[in-house]
């Protein structure tokens, strides 16, 4: 039988989040816990097992798992290399082996290594040698690296932004890993770097013009795998780009790099269309309190699900001092405040400052209100099934507005957190959701106005006003009248 070992280490990080993350903030398994974890979620390792499992000449090995408890700041160099150790011992200890599947993210960065998932497959490689396949499965908002390339086999990418294609991305992963232990030929793969970063509608894969470009690359004949990363604009690291990726055979090489140099030509052509459009704070609220309807306030520059720290209070600041009478929801990090809504219990009255409890930008407002709900902040995903854990957790009304207090930071693309704590964001007039792309169902639909708010921080579309200093320049939007030609990078296997 065929031994395939299946490692996992995601997370995605913001440089300009001020608060490290650690060894702690990962959720891990290891061994057979990592398959018994994912057969019945809807993520890349559960795809994968899914075309595993249908061959019975297949012996699969769970290795080493680490998952990210939520995206947050650079991750310390100690937590980094406790998981590199862990991750790479599983690799030494799992015998001999025929195929390796790393589910990784792309946007991982500690304190020392830049490129971690590029040292991850690296090193693996070493242990194993250049003749075993490693396929590798990223999200498109990784940053893809020449590294990644020369130490894998092949790399399937995410398809669809919002990400509703986890599950079929760890199926073409696996499928990919499948073809190489059969004795097909071992691909080569192509990497167009595109210096730019792009944010917002456009980059929604169903509407928008990334998907354009998307559909473009997975529809050129004969090919393996394909598709664009986007990068995250907020992991500030030398490689911080959009890239072209495709996987093709050596006898279709050359029509498939003119294809791949086309599309990163349109995508270049049509970047600055691809950049969101803010509102200012104050403007924000004035409208969503003139609106009639439903009105849903994207505060994206403090999206937890892109590396923010989640406690920001920049819009209920505004609306308290708006004085805004309609009813709001939003949610926000601040374990002080859930400490002391835990001693006040259920009906306690209590005044005190909330927000900044993490990002000094973020300046604490005076707030008085009553706790309505207290939960231990243990969640499952509506969108795929993922375990989450948000830590103690509490549910306070001040006025109008409700603000659900976490201990931890979770993701925050779909309503999980609204509705475990019994809020139907359906129900209030304004919503603040922290991630800059959701799902129409979850938020957007039957609302009168989505208004993008152009709020302070560590993961704002304003990226302009981040301050890069570590990503090669030129880059646009930051280097705004710098040209661009499309120069191709092979990768043949070993």
């Amino acid at each position: 039988m065929a031994r395939i070992l299946v490692n996992e280490c995601k997370q995605e990080v913001s440089s300009f989040n001020p608060v490290l993350s650690h060894y702690r903030d990962f959720l891990t398994d290891r061994g057979l816990g990592i398959l018994d974890y994912h057969r019945p979620v809807r993520s890349e390792v559960g795809g994968a097992l899914s075309v595993f499992n249908s061959r019975p000449d297949l012996e699969i090995l769970g290795g080493f798992s680490a998952r990210g408890i939520t995206s947050a700041g650079t991750l310390a160099e100690p937590g980094f290399q406790r998981l590199a150790n862990e991750f790479l011992n599983a690799v030494r200890e799992a015998g001999p082996l025929d195929g390796i599947y790393l589910s990784l993210h792309g946007a991982l960065a500690s304190e020392e290594t830049e490129d971690t998932e590029g040292y991850l497959i690296e090193e693996t490689r070493k242990i194993v040698g250049p003749a075993i396949p490693i396929v590798v499965s990223l999200d498109l908002h990784g940053i893809l690296t020449d590294r990644i390339l020369t130490y894998s086999d092949a790399v399937a990418v995410y398809h669809t932004n919002p990400h509703t294609d986890f599950y079929t991305t760890g199926q073409r992963a696996a499928q990919l890993l499948l073809n190489l232990l059969d004795g097909n030929p071992r691909p080569v793969q192509i990497r167009i770097p595109i210096p730019a970063l792009v944010r917002g509608a456009q980059c929604i894969t169903k509407t928008g013009l990334f998907g354009t470009f998307v559909k473009r690359a997975v529809e050129i004949e004969n090919i393996h795998s394909a598709g664009l990363f986007i990068g995250n604009p907020f992991t500030d690291i030398e490689d911080l780009a959009s890239n072209v990726l495709l996987v093709c055979d050596e006898s279709n090489l050359d029509k498939t790099i003119e294809l791949g140099k086309e599309i990163a030509e349109v995508f270049w052509r049509v970047r600055a269309q691809m950049q969101q459009p803010l509102t200012t704070l104050e403007q924000s609220i004035q409208i969503a309190k003139s609106t009639p309807g439903r009105i849903v306030l994207v505060d994206a520059a403090d999206a937890t699900s892109s590396g923010a720290s989640g406690d920001s209070n920049a819009i209920l600041a505004e609306l308290l001092r708006a004085q805004c009478k309609r009813t709001a929801l939003l949610p926000l990090v601040d374990a002080p405040a859930v400490e002391a809504c835990f001693k006040a219990g259920i009906n306690g009255q209590l005044t005190f400052r909330l927000g900044g409890s993490l990002d000094p930008r973020f300046t604490p407002v005076e707030v008085t209100g009553r706790v309505r709900l207290l939960f231990d902040g243990n969640l499952r995903s509506e969108s795929h099934g993922e375990a989450w854990q948000a830590g103690n957790t509490a549910v306070l009304e001040a006025g109008p507005i409700t603000i659900v207090l976490t201990t931890r930071a979770v993701s925050l693309y779909d309503r999980t957190l609204f509705l475990a704590c019994g809020q139907n964001p359906a129900t209030f007039d304004m919503t603040v959701v922290k991630s800059p792309l959701c799902q129409p169902r979850f938020f957007e639909d039957g609302a009168a106005l989505v208004i993008h708010v152009d709020a302070p921080g560590a993961t704002s579309a304003n990226v302009r006003s981040l301050g890069h200093t570590r990503a090669a320049r030129p880059l646009y939007p930051l280097d705004p009248d710098m040209t661009y030609t499309p120069q191709p990078r092979i990768f043949r296997p070993a």
